[in-house]
């Protein structure tokens, strides 16, 4: 008789006012909790990715510009063939090694050892008003002092292991090698290309 009477005096609960107990509400914090971990997680790598876009931007166009100072030089007949090798071939005036980033000096050819005397190449960016002003201020202009490049012109010998280089190829390879603050070991770009003595 005792029992119908406690049965009678506790309120009769449904399935669907059943509350959560305290177990099931930690385990969800705790999946909760890790979700949201590796969201920030996933947000740090997009803006290191995003920081880092701009200087692989500049890199491979240093390197184009390498490029194409190499093939402007011997277009315009400004130097000869067998100057466009590295300094230590005979006659070559492309210095050998990583250089920093300089403007092109009096010659107008990037790589060479007049551009020493021009300084460090400049970044130059828009400023505020999107339009470039060509002054720094307003254009948002970086020194590239964080960049290095190396050129490196080596003779292409025949297929088949010949001895004997051919004499109107060169294999050209431009590496940009740049620290960035979210890696601790510089990075590099490399571009390969072949020159012909023929324009």
């Amino acid at each position: 008789m005792n029992a119908d009477r406690d049965t009678a005096c506790k309120p009769q609960i449904s399935k669907t006012q059943r509350g959560f107990s305290l177990i099931e509400v930690m385990i969800s914090m705790v999946i909760l909790v890790v979700g949201l971990i590796s969201m920030l997680g996933v947000f740090g790598i997009a803006m290191a990715a995003t920081q880092t876009a701009q200087q692989n931007g500049t890199a491979k166009q240093l390197a184009n510009e390498a490029i194409e100072s190499i093939l402007t030089a011997r277009e315009t007949a400004n130097v000869t063939w067998t100057q466009i090798q590295n300094t230590g071939a005979v006659g070559g005036i492309y210095l050998a090694g990583f250089q920093p980033v300089d403007c092109p000096g009096v010659d107008g050819i990037v790589g060479t050892a007049d551009d020493a005397a021009c300084g460090p190449q400049i970044l130059e960016q828009p400023g505020p008003t999107g339009v470039f002003a060509n002054a720094c201020p307003p254009d948002t202009c970086t020194p590239l002092t964080n960049f290095q490049r190396q050129i490196a012109i080596t003779p292409v010998f025949p297929p088949g292991g010949g001895a004997v280089p051919i004499a109107t190829l060169r294999a050209v390879t431009i590496t940009i090698q740049y620290t960035t603050p979210q890696f601790s070991l510089p990075r590099q770009y490399v571009l390969n290309t072949f020159i012909s003595q023929y324009r």
